[in-house]
């Protein structure tokens, strides 16, 4: 089961910093600041973003996408930054604690993958950022699972996944792709810019 954080026990996004209600950081567009995407930070379909491990530098940016929810694949606690950032605005967070392991003692949860692509394809938590350390193994992995769903064949599959590991790239996070049994996820409500209606 995921840990779930909302923006406020009403449901209205918490002031961070008193009464300015400014999270901290925040600071007045003059129209030379720069926007910064996290590492490894791309689209994935509409609404739906991937990325390693966000942070002060890359909150404008983030702002900007409009996000309601972010998914975060590690098992440590959210950066309290981090979570002043999303209770300023108005962002759940959805945390499935997956060790970051190397090969060959991989042990990727199956349920956890299975929760937090629930919770992707939920329109309700869109716009949405999927993120673990490096934006990787664990990222990779739901991406994959998503995509399987989506209907592609796995060598597009396990292209996209090595674009983002590079020589990092775990045969076991593809086999663990590859076995993924979509089956229960079939009847989740989807509406994926590439997928049939």
């Amino acid at each position: 089961m995921p840990m779930q954080l909302d923006a406020s026990d009403d449901g209205s996004p918490a002031a961070a910093n008193g009464a300015e209600g400014e999270w901290e950081g925040e600071r007045e567009w003059d129209g030379d600041e720069l926007f910064v995407p996290p590492l490894n930070f791309a689209m994935v379909d509409r609404d739906v973003f991937r990325s390693g491990f966000p942070d002060g530098a890359n909150f404008g940016y983030l702002q900007s996408l409009g996000l309601r929810s972010i998914i975060y694949l590690c098992p440590e606690p959210y950066p309290e930054a981090n979570n002043e950032f999303l209770k300023a605005n108005g962002i759940r967070l959805f945390q499935f604690g997956i060790d970051g392991c190397k090969e060959p003692f991989v042990n990727i949860p199956d349920e956890a993958i299975r929760e937090s692509l629930k919770v992707l394809l939920d329109v309700k938590n869109r716009p949405v950022l999927i993120h673990c350390k490096r934006g990787k193994h664990r990222t990779g992995c739901v991406v994959g699972c998503l995509r399987k769903l989506q209907r592609w064949c796995l060598s597009s599959i396990f292209d996209e996944y090595q674009r983002f590991a590079s020589t990092k790239a775990r045969v076991s996070d593809q086999r663990f792709i590859e076995l993924f049994d979509i089956s229960s996820l079939k009847h989740s409500p989807m509406s994926f810019s590439c997928l049939k209606r």
